[in-house]
């Protein structure tokens, strides 16, 4: 009895396996009809794919490639010959083929039985790959336009994963050009926008050594690793597109700041240093010292310094007239504060004379700011302050009343 249901259980093992192959041989046919049911082919070939007689087969994976770039080529054909194809249905089957392709291609150089290696498909899958190359990046392209930036980083992935296969080594499949750069690039923009930080920098890092676009692309991996509080990456980030960028003031200014975040005021000093010997004209590296010795070195003597130099190179710059403007004014304060401590009737009048010649001091790079912005709450705080600290009681009321509108 046992041996009977032994032999049973074998022989339905047996029929198992031989179903799946027809099911694989009956897929095959209907892609090569002159109408296909895609669909009836797709449910055919599925149970060969996970069955364990016929998964480990080539041929499995190679029909189930092969309905998907039917299918797709149904469709492209159609835009050769002008008219409207499915779209999404196209790319679909174009998005769906790579992996069958791949997996097939991966069984057919396994040795056979003799151990040997007897490839049945490699030829097919490389000139179809090669074939459909660009496809990828139209369909890329079509999704990115839509916003779809999941499928879009998808496509694109594909193009580059099919570039970078080990067989097409040296083929023209491979050739790092202009498009290839680009592919990169939009892999990554489109990355940035599906909220993974982690897969974010891995394409950007794959993207930011190529010379298309680098500068956006830095600035981006910034932003990813910023969102992360990644502050080593974020330092070593904007170091290397200063090096790339060294006209450019966005790398810069922002490592002055992560360096002053950080308490690295030496290493801040040293760079601007470096900059303005680079470029001694331009008044953003002296407003960014200014800022530097003001907030992180805590001296106002340098500040000043700076910030007198900014304007001087931008005198029509309202930040930079009220970075100046404000070093005054903090003195004054700060002066004022401490002849408020002062008990004695004549040293106090001495220090409040002092605080009065930095307000003094301060006035006319507020007000020409304020010309220039006559809408900054700063600069209307600023004044008004002033005002009542010089007396100036008419030029107090107007401004009293603007800001109170």
């Amino acid at each position: 009895m046992k041996r009977l249901l032994l032999t049973i259980g074998l022989c339905m093992a047996v029929t198992a396996a031989f179903a799946q192959k027809k099911a694989v041989s009956e897929a095959e046919r209907i892609s090569k009809d002159p109408k296909p049911d895609f669909n009836e082919a797709r449910t055919q070939i599925k149970g060969a794919l996970e069955n364990p007689e016929t998964k480990n087969e080539a041929k499995t994976w190679y029909v189930a490639a092969k309905v998907e770039d039917t299918q797709f080529n149904s469709e492209s054909t159609k835009q050769v010959l002008g008219q409207q194809p499915n779209e999404p249905v196209m790319y679909d089957a174009l998005k769906n083929s790579l992996p069958y392709f791949l997996k097939a291609y991966e069984l057919d150089q396994l040795p056979n039985d003799k151990g040997k290696v007897k490839p049945k498909y490699a030829k097919d899958i490389k000139s179809t790959l090669t074939a459909n190359h660009a496809y990828y990046v139209n369909a890329g392209a079509y999704y990115f336009e839509r916003q779809d930036y999941k499928n879009a980083c998808t496509f694109f992935d594909q193009y580059l994963e099919i570039a970078n296969l080990p067989f097409f080594a040296g083929e023209k499949v491979a050739v790092r050009d202009s498009q290839y750069m680009i592919v990169q690039f939009y892999s990554a923009i489109s990355a940035t926008q599906l909220g993974d930080s982690e897969f974010s920098i891995k394409s950007l890092v794959r993207a930011k050594n190529e010379p298309y676009r680098q500068f956006e692309v830095y600035q981006y991996l910034f932003t990813e690793y910023e969102l992360k509080k990644d502050t080593a990456n974020m330092i070593q980030t904007l170091k290397e597109g200063f090096d790339l960028f060294p006209d450019s003031n966005v790398f810069i200014l922002n490592l002055i700041n992560m360096y002053i975040h950080t308490n690295k005021n030496e290493d801040a000093v040293k760079l601007l240093n470096t900059a303005i010997s680079k470029d001694p004209n331009n008044p953003s590296l002296y407003q960014a010292m200014g800022t530097l010795y003001e907030n992180g070195m805590k001296s106002y003597t340098d500040a000043e310094k700076y910030f007198i130099k900014a304007v001087e190179l931008d005198p029509e710059n309202p930040f930079a007239l009220s970075n100046l403007g404000r070093i005054y004014y903090n003195q004054g304060v700060n002066k004022l504060g401490e002849a408020n401590l002062i008990s004695d009737a004549k040293k106090y009048a001495e220090e409040k004379a002092i605080a009065k010649d930095f307000f003094q001091k301060a006035l006319p790079y507020f007000q020409k700011a304020y010309e220039k912005e006559p809408e900054s709450k700063e600069h209307m705080n600023a004044l008004r302050s002033i005002y009542y600290q010089l007396d100036m009681g008419k030029e107090f009321d107007e401004i009293d009343a603007k800001m109170g509108q």
